[in-house]
């Protein structure tokens, strides 16, 4: 992609974007409010509650918020790296492309407010829910493991959720009536900057692959393929976390064959919502193949088919 085509479609509509769609965290989005435990979090087509059959419809609600946290929590985890990743490569852009810096700096100011979002949506889910949750990961410890990789690779995977982010929030949040507002109006906001910083994520992907040796891109792909099996570690680990939460506080003894099925499920919805939403997605799968081999194609969809 001709960098000047670039500046003057990608990085300024990503400018003018932000200034229309910028909102303010207690202003626009919380408004006072609190969460209603009557009330889902997260739609069925995320949650996938509709598969267990064994749960009655006030248990498949409580899942459904306890994933729901877990869902703002995980958001809230990789924009600490996605964050640091985007302020190291507007260093790229300091002495040159200046509407490029502009559109990334905006990015990264973005990220910090939606972090600061979701730590206010864990503080609001804890006043209302039973004691004993816990995030499993620790989100520097993960940042610093993805940072630790090549940038090919993490911007990669940054691409890879905000576009599954999008896809989230237009086909399964927006439609579903029965959600929390509350819940509902977090991820509908969090969207409309969302789109535009995967603009950017696709545009500085692009750039950053451009300078690249056939052996760096083979590094690279190499590593993004052990970030996405890293993030099946945490939804697994935090899968666990999840399942012990709901049968320590549904409020009865699940038998173990019915615990086994729904720690099965969980993590069945987990790795939908985190990896195979973003890798089934066209405009990544575009994206990606236009920068990748046949070989190394079959090396990434191996790896994802091992997951499941």
């Amino acid at each position: 992609m001709d960098t000047a085509i670039a500046s003057d479609f990608g990085y300024g509509r990503c400018i003018s974007a932000s200034k229309i769609a910028r909102w303010d965290i207690d202003k626009d989005v919380i408004r006072g409010r609190s969460f209603d435990r009557r009330q889902k979090f997260l739609p069925d087509g995320l949650s996938q509650v509709g598969r267990l059959d064994f749960l009655p419809e006030s248990e498949k609600r409580y899942l459904s918020q306890i994933q729901g946290r877990t869902y703002a929590n995980i958001f809230g985890l990789v924009e600490r790296f996605i964050t640091t990743k985007m302020l190291e490569i507007a260093h790229e852009h300091s002495f040159g492309d200046q509407t490029a810096l502009e559109a990334i700096v905006r990015f990264s100011d973005e990220e910090l407010k939606h972090q600061e979002l979701f730590r206010r949506i864990e503080q609001l889910a804890a006043e209302g829910m039973p004691p004993g949750y816990v995030l499993a990961p620790d989100p520097d410890q993960v940042a610093k493991a993805v940072l630790a990789t090549s940038t090919w690779a993490v911007l990669g995977l940054t691409l890879f959720i905000e576009l599954f982010t999008q896809l989230h929030a237009r086909e399964s949040i927006a439609p579903d009536q029965a959600l929390s507002p509350l819940f509902k109006d977090v991820f509908m906001f969090h969207w409309k900057e969302e789109s535009q910083h995967a603009i950017l994520d696709e545009l500085e992907w692009i750039r950053h692959d451009h300078g690249l040796t056939t052996a760096e891109r083979d590094k690279s792909v190499d590593e993004f393929i052990a970030l996405v099996r890293a993030v099946d570690g945490i939804l697994r680990a935090q899968a666990a976390e999840d399942h012990r939460y709901f049968v320590a506080s549904c409020g009865r003894k699940l038998s173990a064959a019915d615990s086994a099925r729904l720690k099965e499920a969980i993590l069945a919805a987990y790795r939908w919502q985190y990896i195979f939403s973003g890798a089934q997605h066209p405009h990544f799968i575009e994206v990606l193949s236009s920068l990748i081999s046949d070989e190394q194609s079959n090396r990434i969809t191996t790896a994802l088919g091992a997951l499941q």
